[in-house]
């Protein structure tokens, strides 16, 4: 299979649970969130990923999101967060989405541990060998204290089960060097929602998007002209985005995202332990959003002929 265009990394809504135990999934919050990603234009999902708190959730949950999904997804492919930092673990949890019915697995590179590169190379192998799913590299340093060269990238986009890399570095000169890695069996994906664009006027294959929670149409729209390498559109498109991308960034992911979804009515705004709510220094920022979000969102509707929806607002 072939992942392109604009997935959405999807947060995980819980119920509201302060002073509490950890809060139970929202599952109705969950399946407006996907029809949402559905009518807004999205290409794929991504599932219990990091900004889906996969980490927090036990097996029980994660089978329960992925089966809601891919009821409710449509057209669009439903990607399995299962990476862990221990390859046995990752290869159960791949083979736990397999049994979901998720279309792949994105797999990052093990946190904590941070194995080598003949290390890192050969887990993936390994989970790619087992894990009875296409896999999609995830490669994030900045979150798993290791960094998956292109050189070990080139070695692993040869084995038929890894279909693509989700780079989340944002320099230009790793994106070129992944770039020369592209072919039909391999998709080149970027992990940034600020320099996405680049990647893609570049000739990456898309984006998994953490703003394409909140704006999918005008991700989605975004990805279309990068992809058509309609620069100045791109750039117009991210002057409007740039508050969004900024406040996203301001705490840890999903934190942010998960206050600006409580806002609309998608779960709670309390994350699972150790993370903890927006700061209160950072709630302004937030309610002034809003109203241009919902300009941007309507507009890019229209340009892609879609009924306009603004995330948690009824159709």
């Amino acid at each position: 299979m072939r992942i392109t265009g604009c997935l959405t990394a999807l947060a995980t809504p819980f119920v509201a649970a302060r002073g509490a135990e950890d809060g139970a999934l929202d599952l109705d919050a969950w399946a407006r969130l996907v029809d949402a990603q559905r009518v807004g234009g999205t290409e794929g999902l991504v599932v219990a990923g990091s900004t889906g708190e996969g980490s927090a959730l036990d097996d029980a949950e994660l089978q329960q999101l992925i089966e809601i999904a891919l009821r409710l997804a449509g057209p669009m492919a439903v990607i399995a967060g299962t990476g862990l930092a221990n390859t046995r673990k990752t290869v159960s949890q791949t083979r736990l989405a397999a049994r979901a019915g998720a279309h792949a697995a994105l797999v990052v590179t093990p946190p904590y541990v941070r194995p080598s590169q003949h290390g890192l190379r050969a887990h993936f192998e390994r989970v790619a060998d087992e894990g009875e799913l296409p896999i999609i590299l995830y490669n994030v340093p900045s979150r798993t204290g290791c960094d998956l060269l292109p050189a070990t990238v080139a070695e692993l986009a040869r084995h038929p089960r890894i279909i693509g890399i989700k780079e989340a570095r944002t320099e230009h000169e790793r994106m070129q060097a992944l770039l020369a890695l592209r072919s039909d069996h391999f998709t080149i994906l970027s992990g940034d929602d600020p320099t996405c664009g680049r990647a893609m006027l570049a000739g990456a294959d898309g984006v998994i998007s953490v703003a394409s929670n909140v704006v999918p149409a005008t991700m989605r729209r975004l990805s279309d002209l990068a992809r058509a390498r309609r620069a100045d559109a791109v750039a117009a498109i991210e002057a409007k985005l740039a508050p969004l991308f900024a406040f996203l960034a301001c705490e840890s992911n999903p934190v942010p995202l998960k206050a600006l979804l409580a806002h609309k009515g998608l779960g709670s705004d309390v994350p699972r332990l150790p993370l903890t709510c927006l700061s209160a220094d950072n709630r302004p920022a937030l309610e002034a959003l809003l109203p241009e979000l919902a300009t941007t969102e309507f507009a890019a509707s229209a340009e892609l002929s879609i009924d306009p929806l603004f995330i948690g607002e009824s159709r």
